[in-house]
């Protein structure tokens, strides 16, 4: 597996060096780069996995700590392994390359039993993450996003970032797509919201999350559902997390997104994770990089805890 990877100099938090991604219990790895429009640059995430990395390079010496957001120390009594496999070697303007290495890795990680935790990258690298996890199926989406992206195609490309959700409706392993924090102007004509409807996502809008909680989401989510998530940064709201492409007022909090997060590793079967759409040229002063790579920190920390009490 590790032919597949550029190696990195900071590991993610709670990833072992020493571990053996063939006996890990979840395994992270960057996908800097996706599937590109015609003159739409997608070098600006490129960076984002390894500026995740970094800003919680020093909270790292620091795993037999009590987190306070988890109730006890990150992983937990330490049985559950991490591994951090670096970058896959995308090039910002292969598209199909990129979704070839993300299937790929995906696909290996998977079939060594392990979770797979992927770092992006734009938003259409979710696209190629999904459909490597057809063995799941039926599959549960919980998309915590900004827009609900069900475009067919923009700018004649049908992979690109706005076309995320759209495509995984297609697969045959998909059963539910859960879509929330939706607001604003979300990625969507009158034509896109019905046919996201009528195939059965069910949208939760920010403004209904704020009023009704989690539960507007659980409600949705079958005990014990195969379930993967993925964060779209702009999700949170702009006044925390402004390193986002399209910063959009009115959006969750920290501590409603890993609220939401944990609520969902304990009713379902949580068999992915992925974080995108990170800007780092964005992010003024290191603080959103510390917010998103908190969230994901706390999602690792999630599944352990769940792991240990079987």
């Amino acid at each position: 597996m590790q032919s597949m990877f550029d190696p990195v100099a900071v590991q993610f938090i709670g990833a072992d060096k020493d571990a053996d991604p063939a006996d890990a219990d979840l395994v992270v790895f960057g996908a800097p780069h996706g599937t590109p429009y015609p003159d739409i640059d997608n070098e600006p995430y490129a960076s984002a996995p390894d500026t995740l990395r970094r800003a919680l390079e020093e909270d790292a010496r620091w795993l037999d700590h009590w987190d306070f957001d988890l109730d006890g120390p990150l992983l937990g009594d330490g049985s559950f392994t991490v591994a951090d496999v670096g970058n896959l070697k995308t090039s910002s303007r292969d598209g199909q390359g990129n979704r070839h290495q993300i299937r790929s890795a995906t696909r290996e990680i998977v079939a060594g039993g392990a979770i797979p935790v992927m770092l992006g990258g734009d938003d259409s690298t979710p696209i190629a993450f999904v459909e490597a996890l057809d063995t799941f199926g039926p599959l549960t989406i919980i998309q915590i996003d900004a827009h609900i992206d069900w475009r067919d195609q923009r700018r004649g490309e049908p992979m690109g970032f706005s076309s995320t959700m759209r495509r995984a409706s297609e697969m045959d392993h998909v059963e539910s797509i859960i879509q929330v924090g939706i607001r604003g102007l979300g990625s969507a004509r009158r034509a896109e919201v019905e046919l996201a409807q009528d195939w059965g996502a069910q949208i939760v809008t920010a403004r209904t999350f704020h009023r009704d909680g989690v539960e507007a989401v659980l409600k949705h989510l079958k005990p014990g559902a195969n379930c993967m998530i993925t964060l779209d940064c702009d999700a949170l709201d702009s006044g925390i997390m402004p390193a986002v492409m399209a910063p959009t007022p009115g959006g969750l909090s920290y501590f409603q997104t890993i609220d939401l997060i944990d609520a969902v590793i304990k009713k379902s079967n949580v068999v992915a994770f992925d974080m995108i759409e990170f800007v780092p040229e964005r992010d003024i002063d290191g603080t959103s990089a510390i917010t998103a790579s908190r969230i994901a920190a706390n999602a690792l920390g999630g599944l352990a805890l769940k792991s240990e009490c079987g």
